[in-house]
């Protein structure tokens, strides 16, 4: 089998190693790839691996010896998905290989918004704390996770792992996912997307983007959230209207925002959301732990392993 990697500097810049792939058949990996060059590098190709290069119908038409795209990550709108099932390609990804790491940024995001921890420490340096006794320590963000109540837009193996840390730390979560809005389980409350907004002290988006979940957080439900709400972001840009996001920040209406994601990718440095202190946008990392990228390769091996076998491949999107 001949085996291309499109892009492989995203999950692996030079840290981990492709060739336990080799023992499957011929391997070409490229750190990158345009789009102009992918029907080229692919003509040959049974096997396509793509993390964020476009795998197109256009293209796949001109590879017609590709049975396999596996997409690095657990997005794959990159993927040209009804080319691929009316044409017999399998295609699938790596669901949960990075929900510990995923998990780990929300509360990054969400202590950093609820603990002024760089405000304390200035203190403690400049002299505000040290010989005074009566320090004003009311003045800095300092707010107890117990006392609040998240909510989860999506709860997957992500979702469900930031339900189990934030139980941890006592707060109340609540749900909703495209399928499920009420009932309860495994200490998760699920109820319909405003009712939760409404009800949530944090909200943290953990839904795929699809056409009916883009620009989902825009102005109405922005409205719908409490005042002094802190929204995070770990899933995709596209989900956010970045424009209403601006002003909900702004105004007041929310008291911060976490974005690991933003619209597009990379963003405008002119985005006028890195004018604001209560936003913390970082460059769409919370996936790439060590850890995490050695768990996808891992999970790589045994779809194609599975595939060439003829075993079923449990991440198998078509």
């Amino acid at each position: 089998m001949k085996m291309v990697i499109l892009d492989s500097f995203i999950v692996n810049p030079g840290d981990l190693s492709w060739d336990y792939l080799r023992k499957y058949g011929e391997l070409a990996v490229f750190e990158r790839s345009g789009q102009a060059e992918v029907a080229e590098r692919c003509k040959d190709a049974e096997a396509i691996f793509t993390s964020r290069t476009k795998v197109l119908g256009e293209t796949l038409r001109l590879c017609p010896k590709v049975r396999f795209v596996h997409a690095l990550g657990t997005g794959y709108e990159m993927v040209d998905l009804n080319y691929c099932r009316e044409n017999g390609i399998v295609v699938c990804n790596n669901p949960g290989y990075s929900s510990e790491s995923v998990a780990q940024m929300v509360f990054s995001f969400l202590l950093e918004l609820t603990t002024d921890m760089e405000a304390f420490r200035g203190a403690a340096r400049s002299g505000l704390w040290t010989g005074m006794e009566e320090y004003r320590y009311h003045e800095f963000r300092h707010v107890e996770l117990s006392e609040l109540t998240i909510g989860l837009v999506g709860c997957g193996d992500i979702g469900k792992r930031v339900a189990q840390i934030a139980m941890s730390f006592g707060m109340k979560v609540l749900a909703t996912t495209s399928s499920r809005t009420q009932g309860s389980e495994g200490g998760i409350t699920y109820m319909p997307l405003y009712e939760m907004l409404s009800l949530s002290d944090v909200v943290s988006l953990h839904c795929p983007l699809t056409e009916k979940t883009r620009g989902m957080a825009d102005e109405s439900f922005f409205a719908k959230m409490k005042d002094g709400a802190i929204f995070i972001n770990t899933a995709r840009g596209g989900i956010v209207n970045e424009k209403a996001l601006c002003e909900a920040l702004k105004s007041g209406k929310l008291s911060g925002a976490g974005l690991d994601v933003t619209s597009p990718e990379p963003p405008d440095k002119n985005n006028p959301l890195f004018t604001l202190d209560n936003c913390i946008i970082t460059p769409h990392i919370s996936w790439a732990t060590r850890a995490a990228r050695q768990r996808l390769q891992k999970m790589l091996e045994n779809n194609i392993a599975a595939f060439i076998s003829g075993r079923e491949i449990k991440s198998r999107i078509v």
